[in-house]
C-alpha cells in the first residue's frame, strides 16, 4: 500500500485526524464503527440499550485478547475514555460522558451529563486501550516523544511489527483476531509513504504496491489507461476550508475584508480546474446530508462586490499576509493553495504562501503560525455540530471546544447553540439551532468554506478495496479480500 504519509503518532488519542482513524482501524477495533450504508455496526461491542435518558449500556465482547495476550474487559474500556477526556483533541467530544460505571467484566453503563442525540455516534471514537500496557506511561504529548507515540498494543485485525519513520510500516496478520467471520485474508501489509501523486501512481503501474491513496484527479486519465487498474471513488462529506486569524491580524476583524476575501476565491473555479470535478464546491460547512445544511446558502463568488468592499473598509491598496497549507494531506492542496494566493492577489492581497508536508504542518497549525490556514475537516459524528465545537467555538483549552480554531474567532451566541444542540433530542429543533449557526457563520463570513472533496482510490483489479471504504474514509483492512495470484 502507497499513502501520502505516514500517520504522525501511535497514539489513537494524540491527534484526532484521518491518518489517526485509519491507523486505530488496522491495530485496534472500536466499540461500534460505521458501514458502507451510514449504519451501526457491533465489533467489541456487541449490543447496546438505553436504560434512561441519561445512562447507555454496553455490552462487550467475550473471549478478545489484547496484541500483549492480557484479556479484554470493561476495565480496558473505561480506561480508555477517561483517557480520552483528558486527550486535547478528543476531550470536547467526550465532555459529554459524566461517567463510565462497571456493571460486571463485560457491561458498562456511560452516564451522560445531559440527554445526547449522538451518543451512539461519538462512541464508534472509543478504540479500547490494553489497560496494563499503557497504565503509568500513558502520557498525551502532542508531537512528543511519548511511550504511547511509540509503542501499540490494541485487539485489531493486524499487529504492527516495525516503522520506519518516513519509509515503511510493516504489520502481520493478528493470529489471534476475534473475528473468525471477516472475509479477509490479507496476512501482511506493507505501508509505504510516497508524498508525489505521480510517483505514487506509477508505484502502482508498476506493480511495486496493490494499491494507492490518494489519487490525484490529474493522474485519473493516465490511472485509467491500465487494464489492470480500478478506480474507487466515493463522494465524501469532508469539507476543506480557510482560517483567517483575527487575533493576528486587524483587517481580519473586519467582516468587510473576510466578506471580500470570501468573494474573491472562487470555489467553482478550483473544482473545475484543478480538481477535475472531484469534488463539490461548499458555501457553508454542513454537508447536504447534516442536519445544519441550508440549500440556499451557496458559494458566493463576485470579484467586483469584493474589490468594493475592501475599498469601504480602507483597504483599496491592500495588504501583505503570510498564508500555510499542507503538501501532502489533502488532494492537490499546494496547487490549491497557489490558486488561491493568486484569487487574492486580484483584490491587493499579497499572500506570502508556505507549504509542509502534513506532519511538519499540523505542528503549526496548532501553533497558529500563519495569517491564513487551511484545514480539512470530517465531521466524526457525522454531524454539523462535530465541526462547529471543533473549527468554530471559541477556544476553551479546559473543555477542548475550539480545539482547530486557528481563526481564533469567537462568538457566543454560536457556542450557546452548540451547546444546546448537543443536549436537543427532537430533530426539528436540532435542525432549527444548526442551521442558525450556518447563517450566523455565513453573514459574519467568519471562515472561507472551500468544497467537500472525493475520496478516490485505485487498486489492482484483484484487490476489492471497493467493499472496505466508506465515506469517512475509513479503509477496514481487516477485511480486505484479495484474489488468489
Amino acid at each position: 500500500m502507497a499513502f501520502d504519509a505516514d500517520p504522525i503518532s501511535l497514539d489513537p488519542h494524540e491527534q484526532l485526524s484521518e491518518g489517526t482513524l485509519q491507523f486505530s482501524h488496522l491495530v485496534f477495533d472500536p466499540l461500534l464503527r460505521w458501514t458502507k450504508d451510514g449504519q451501526f455496526e457491533a465489533r467489541l461491542a456487541t449490543h447496546w440499550e438505553r436504560i434512561d435518558d441519561q445512562t447507555m449500556r454496553f455490552y462487550l465482547r467475550e473471549n478478545v485478547t489484547f496484541r500483549t495476550g492480557h484479556p479484554f474487559s470493561a476495565d480496558d474500556v473505561i480506561y480508555t475514555i477517561q483517557r480520552l477526556k483528558k486527550s486535547p483533541d478528543f476531550r470536547a467530544m467526550f465532555d459529554t460522558v459524566e461517567t463510565v460505571t462497571k456493571v460486571n467484566d463485560f457491561a458498562i453503563d456511560v452516564h451522560t451529563v445531559h440527554p445526547n442525540p449522538l451518543l451512539l455516534n461519538i462512541m464508534a471514537y472509543v478504540f479500547p486501550l490494553d489497560r496494563l500496557f499503557y497504565a503509568g506511561k500513558d502520557q498525551i504529548i502532542k508531537y512528543g516523544d511519548s511511550f504511547a507515540s511509540h509503542n501499540v498494543s490494541g485487539t485489531g485485525p493486524f499487529i504492527l511489527e516495525s516503522r520506519e519513520l518516513g519509509s515503511k510500516m510493516v504489520l502481520n496478520r493478528n493470529p489471534n483476531y476475534w473475528d473468525a467471520a471477516s472475509k479477509g485474508n490479507v496476512d501482511h501489509i506493507i505501508m509505504t509513504p510516497i508524498r508525489a501523486d505521480s510517483t505514487r501512481l506509477a508505484a502502482l503501474l508498476s506493480d511495486d504496491v496493490d494499491f494507492i491513496s490518494p489519487v490525484s484527479p490529474i493522474d485519473i486519465k493516465r490511472a485509467k489507461l491500465s487494464d489492470d487498474i480500478q478506480l474507487v471513488t466515493i463522494p465524501s462529506t469532508s469539507i476543506l476550508l480557510l482560517h483567517m486569524n483575527q487575533q493576528r491580524r486587524e483587517e481580519f476583524r473586519d467582516v468587510r475584508v473576510r466578506e471580500a476575501i470570501n468573494l474573491a476565491i472562487n470555489q467553482t473555479l478550483i473544482v473545475e480546474k484543478i480538481l477535475k470535478n472531484y469534488a463539490t464546491p461548499a458555501g457553508q460547512l454542513s454537508h447536504p446530508r447534516f442536519l445544519g445544511h441550508q440549500e440556499a446558502l451557496i458559494p458566493k463568488y463576485d470579484l467586483d462586490k469584493a474589490k468594493q468592499l475592501m475599498k469601504q473598509a480602507g483597504y483599496e491598496k491592500g495588504f501583505r499576509v503570510s498564508m500555510m497549507a499542507p503538501n501532502n494531506r489533502y488532494i492537490n492542496d499546494e496547487i490549491v493553495a497557489q490558486a488561491i494566493a493568486a484569487m487574492l492577489a486580484k483584490i491587493n492581497i499579497t499572500v506570502d504562501l508556505k507549504t509542509l508536508p502534513k506532519a511538519q504542518y499540523f505542528k503549526e497549525f496548532s501553533l497558529k503560525s500563519a495569517d491564513i490556514m487551511t484545514l480539512g475537516w470530517q465531521s466524526d459524528t457525522m454531524d454539523s455540530n462535530n465541526i462547529f465545537e471543533f473549527v468554530i467555538a471559541c477556544i476553551d483549552e479546559k473543555t477542548g471546544m475550539g480545539a482547530y480554531n486557528a481563526s481564533q474567532y469567537c462568538q457566543p451566541e454560536i457556542d450557546q447553540r452548540i451547546k444546546q444542540a448537543n443536549r436537543e433530542m427532537i430533530p426539528e429543533k436540532r435542525q432549527r439551532l444548526l442551521q442558525e449557526i450556518e447563517t450566523i457563520l455565513y453573514r459574519e463570513a467568519a471562515i472561507v468554506p472551500l468544497y467537500w472533496q472525493s475520496i478516490i482510490w485505485a487498486a489492482k483489479n484483484d484487490v476489492h478495496v471497493g467493499d472496505i471504504i466508506n465515506d469517512q474514509n475509513n479503509p477496514y483492512l481487516g477485511d480486505l479480500f484479495i484474489e488468489t495470484r
